[in-house]
């Protein structure tokens, strides 16, 4: 993935006009997991554990590791008004009003993260992708770049596929269940 991204870009910068805000990407998906999603009889460690800034109040071991993974997860019982926990990093999670990211709150189907520090694919352009892949999971080809994420890298856009249970435990717990979409390739081009 890394060696064909590199190669698609240097062929888009090597143009007369450059890359002219179109890069090649590739698309891959995060979403809000919901906690009662998590359960032994799913095949999760469901043990019920605490962590810092939780306040006591348990939840299921896999949920949590989830949490920490998406940056997000929606609680069965709210907990003062507020229906979500965010991972705060460490060890730390804190509850919240609605999954957000650098940029507000995060929309389904709309927002996206990408790597920090990249010229054309910054926090608050607007990008249309070309993949058909992307358009039959997400249900759209226009994403605003409001997020971003530690583990993302160059020319990577992470699509917000919005709130679902996991698609199953292990590496299925970073897929909701709505879709077995792992990555697409697409060209995008900035519109604004």
């Amino acid at each position: 993935v890394v060696q064909r991204l590199a190669y698609e870009n240097e062929k888009l910068a090597r143009r007369p006009q450059g890359h002219s805000g179109e890069y090649f990407v590739v698309c891959t998906l995060y979403y809000t997991p919901i906690e009662s999603g998590f359960t032994f009889e799913r095949g999760f460690d469901a043990t019920p554990v605490t962590k810092p800034g939780l306040r006591g109040r348990k939840y299921p071991r896999d949920f949590l590791r989830s949490v920490k993974k998406e940056g997000f997860g929606r609680i069965t019982t709210p907990v003062n008004g507020r229906h979500y926990i965010h991972y705060n990093g460490g060890d730390s999670f804190a509850f919240g009003s609605r999954p957000t990211g650098g940029g507000g709150t995060l929309v389904a189907r709309f927002s996206a993260a990408a790597k920090l520090g990249q010229s054309g694919l910054r926090r608050g352009a607007l990008i249309e992708t070309s993949s058909s892949t992307v358009r039959e999971v997400f249900g759209s080809t226009r994403w605003k770049i409001v997020d971003t994420g530690g583990g993302l890298r160059r020319w990577q856009v992470d699509c917000y596929y919005g709130e679902d249970e996991p698609l199953g435990p292990g590496r299925f717990m970073a897929r909701p269940r709505g879709t077995t979409f792992e990555y697409a390739y697409a060209n995008a081009r900035i519109i604004e």
